[in-house]
C-alpha cells in the first residue's frame, strides 16, 4: 500500500511539472491535432485537384468526351486554351498538365489509325506530375476504348476487371495516414516526456533527493510512466475524436474502448523505452540522439508507411521485436475492420509483454546508475 502511495504522489509531482509548462502543453495539443491533420492530408498518394488544360483542335464528340472525363477530386475542371498559350501557362505555374488533342483525331481513329495525343507536364510538382501522368493516360485510353466500343469495334480484352475495395471503398489515403501519424507522434511524445524527465532530474541534481527517500527504482519509474502516459492518453483520445473522426471523417468500425485499451498498453511499452533511454543517457544531448536512433526505426518499420511484407526480408524478423508493429496491426484491425478482443488479443499480449520486458531492463540499468551515483 505504501508503494502505491509513493507512486501516486510522485506521479502527481510529474503531472504538475508537465502541465505547469504552458509551452509543453501547447506542443502536445498541437502535435495531436494540427500535426496529425497535416500528416494525413498534406502528402496524398493520389492526384488531388490537379490543374489541367485542354487544347482541343479536333473539336469532335470524342475530344469533348475526353475533356469531360477530368473532374474533381482528382482534377480541377479543365480549362480550354490554345496551343500558343500552353508554354506561358506552364511557365507561369497556372496549370500542371496540358493535354493537346490534334485535328482529325477522331477521324483517324475511325479509319483504324493510331493518332497521338501530346501531354505537357510541369514536373516541378514531382509527386503530382508522376502520378498524374498515369492517371491521364488511363482516362484517355478508357474514353477511347469506350468510344470505339460504341462504334462496334472489336476489343482486344477478353475479360474486364471490376475492383471492390474492402474497408475503404474510395481508397482515401488520409484514413491510413491519420493512424500512421498518431502512432508516430505517440512514439515521439511519450518517449521524450518520460526519458527527458529522468535526464532532467539527473542534470538538476534532484535525483539525489530521491535517493535519500525510502523509494525504490520501480516506484520512480512507474510514477513517471503513469503520469506522462495519462497526459498522452488524453491527447490521443482528443485526437481520435476531434481530428480523426471529426475533421478527417474516418469511420471507426470497432470499439473505442478496445482502441483506448490498446493505446494504454502501447503507452506503457513506449514509456518503458523512454525510461530505458533516459537511464542510459548522461545528458539531454545524448538522450536526443538516442531518441532519433530508436524512434525512426519504430516509425519506418511499424507497417504504417509500407507493409511489413514489402520490407527487406532481413528486417522483417526484427520488426517483430518492435511494439509499434503490433500496435499498428492492432489499431488498423479495430478501426477499419471492426475487430474485437477475440481477434486482437495476441497483439495486445505482445505489446504488454514487450512493455514489461523494457521496464525490467530499464529498472536494472536504473538501479545500477543509482548505485554508481551513491
Amino acid at each position: 500500500m505504501g508503494a502505491l502511495k509513493h507512486i501516486f504522489w510522485l506521479g502527481t509531482k510529474e503531472l504538475r511539472a508537465v502541465l505547469g509548462d504552458a509551452m509543453m502543453v501547447g506542443l502536445i495539443l498541437f502535435t495531436f491535432t494540427g500535426m496529425v491533420y497535416m500528416q494525413a492530408t498534406a502528402l496524398p498518394e493520389n492526384v488531388n485537384h490537379a490543374s489541367i488544360a485542354i487544347v482541343d483542335e479536333d473539336n469532335s464528340s470524342l475530344s469533348r468526351q475526353i475533356a469531360n472525363a477530368f473532374y474533381p477530386p482528382y482534377f480541377q475542371t479543365p480549362v480550354q486554351i490554345t496551343a500558343g498559350e500552353v508554354d506561358a501557362a506552364l511557365d507561369g505555374g497556372d496549370i500542371l498538365f496540358a493535354l493537346s488533342i490534334p485535328n482529325g483525331f477522331e477521324a483517324d481513329l475511325r479509319r483504324g489509325h493510331q493518332p497521338e495525343i501530346q501531354l505537357d507536364i510541369d514536373a516541378t510538382a514531382v509527386m503530382q506530375a508522376g502520378l498524374g501522368d498515369a492517371y491521364i493516360q488511363n482516362i484517355v485510353n478508357d474514353e477511347v476504348a469506350r468510344y470505339l466500343s460504341r462504334a462496334d469495334a472489336e476489343s482486344d480484352l477478353a475479360i474486364g476487371n471490376e475492383i471492390h475495395r474492402a474497408f475503404n471503398p474510395n481508397g482515401t489515403m488520409s484514413w491510413f495516414n491519420a493512424l500512421t501519424g498518431i502512432l508516430d507522434f505517440l512514439n515521439i511524445i511519450i518517449i521524450m516526456l518520460t526519458g527527458a524527465a529522468l535526464v532532467r532530474e539527473r542534470e538538476h541534481g534532484t535525483i539525489e533527493h530521491l535517493m535519500v527517500m525510502p523509494l525504490h527504482a520501480v516506484e520512480i519509474a512507474l510514477a513517471k510512466i503513469w503520469a506522462n502516459g495519462l497526459i498522452v492518453l488524453v491527447a490521443f483520445g482528443l485526437s481520435m475524436s476531434v481530428v480523426v473522426e471529426g475533421w478527417l471523417n474516418v469511420p471507426v468500425a470497432g470499439s473505442r474502448w478496445i482502441l483506448m485499451l490498446g493505446a494504454t498498453l502501447y503507452l506503457f511499452a513506449a514509456s518503458a523505452i523512454g525510461i530505458l533511454l533516459g537511464t542510459v543517457a548522461r545528458s539531454m544531448a545524448q538522450f536526443a540522439l538516442l531518441v532519433l536512433l530508436v524512434v525512426i526505426p519504430m516509425m519506418l518499420l511499424s507497417g504504417g508507411i509500407s507493409p511489413v511484407e514489402s520490407q527487406p526480408e532481413m528486417l522483417q524478423p526484427f520488426t517483430a521485436l518492435l511494439p509499434s508493429r503490433h500496435y499498428m496491426a492492432f489499431s488498423q484491425a479495430v478501426v477499419f475492420r471492426g475487430a474485437g478482443l477475440d481477434v486482437v488479443w495476441p497483439d495486445l499480449l505482445r505489446i504488454a509483454g514487450m512493455g514489461l520486458g523494457f521496464l525490467l531492463c530499464s529498472l536494472l540499468v536504473f538501479r545500477r546508475s543509482l548505485s554508481a551515483a551513491s
